[in-house]
């Protein structure tokens, strides 16, 4: 709903606080205590959000640049923030959580107004009935399925299919990661050129500047072993219901967390998070030894 793991674990404390000083107004025949929490939870989303700016990815601010250009951080901009797959909890549902984690992953996006990305959410992600929605939000079982269908139409028209993002990954795109990791170790940047697609975009926020298509992508890789050199090290980890990996410079230090999202044995695009202050939320170390 946030597009912010810290806003979220924020407001998981707000919501308990919430839930303790209501207790004693809960009617158990009224709502189930989960229903109860998941209304206080969304409410609190929902005041959160009002007149607030979304949470971007450097594409939703403009078209792609020059892979040359200055990266010149854009420090006042919320950017939107990858979640932790190792939070999701229950690993006996990991699978369909991590499926759910890559559509809230796209809502997050918020190219929807913040009740249709509640809708969205309570009932795709979290699998509430249209009734506990209803119950939930204060609305009728009607208005939740009409928003559903709006939500749904405006993320076919923005995003990848939704039923594509409901399966589990392909099977392959772990080891597309992996290639991609050794060639990244050893700075081979033609052999990262051959794991990506021709249309393949690079975002690094907090630097405003994205790219688009391989040359760029190449470009800027090469420009990266440039100016810090080889010797990096990256871990593999899970962000968004999909692979990604951590990244530390030459120097041991943590750098960024880098989000892929892979597809007909390709990388169609790569999100570098750099912000090492993410690291902590992964359970990384914020510099890795020789």
């Amino acid at each position: 709903m946030l597009g912010s793991f810290q806003e979220a674990e924020d407001l998981v404390q707000e919501t308990l606080l919430r839930a303790w000083k209501a207790a004693d107004r809960f009617d158990s025949g009224k709502a189930s205590l989960r229903t109860w929490l998941h209304r206080i939870a969304t409410n609190a989303c929902l005041t959160a959000l009002e007149g607030r700016a979304r949470r971007p990815l450097p594409s939703g601010l403009g078209g792609p640049g020059d892979p040359l250009a200055p990266l010149t951080p854009s420090l006042d901009v919320p950017w939107l923030q990858p979640f932790p797959d190792a939070r999701l909890g229950d690993p006996a549902e990991a699978a369909q959580q991590r499926a759910g984690l890559r559509l809230a992953w796209v809502a997050a996006l918020q190219l929807l107004p913040a009740r249709q990305r509640a809708v969205l959410v309570l009932r795709e992600v979290l699998q509430l009935s249209a009734a506990e929605v209803a119950d939930v939000l204060d609305t009728s079982v009607a208005s939740v399925n009409s928003g559903l269908q709006r939500a749904r139409a405006a993320l076919r028209a923005a995003a990848p299919a939704l039923d594509e993002l409901r399966e589990p990954g392909d099977p392959g795109e772990r080891a597309v990661v992996e290639r991609y990791l050794v060639a990244f170790e050893a700075a081979d940047v033609p052999a990262l050129s051959r794991l990506l697609a021709d249309d393949v975009a690079l975002e690094m926020p907090p630097v405003a500047l994205w790219l688009l298509g391989r040359a760029h992508y190449r470009a800027f890789v090469e420009r990266v072993f440039a100016m810090r050199g080889p010797g990096w090290r990256l871990l593999p980890v899970a962000a968004n219901g999909g692979p990604a990996l951590a990244a530390y410079a030459p120097d041991g230090r943590a750098h960024s967390l880098q989000v892929f999202e892979v597809a007909g044995g390709l990388i169609r695009r790569g999100v570098t998070f750099v912000d090492p202050a993410l690291f902590a939320s992964f359970g990384l170390p914020a510099a890795l030894g020789a």
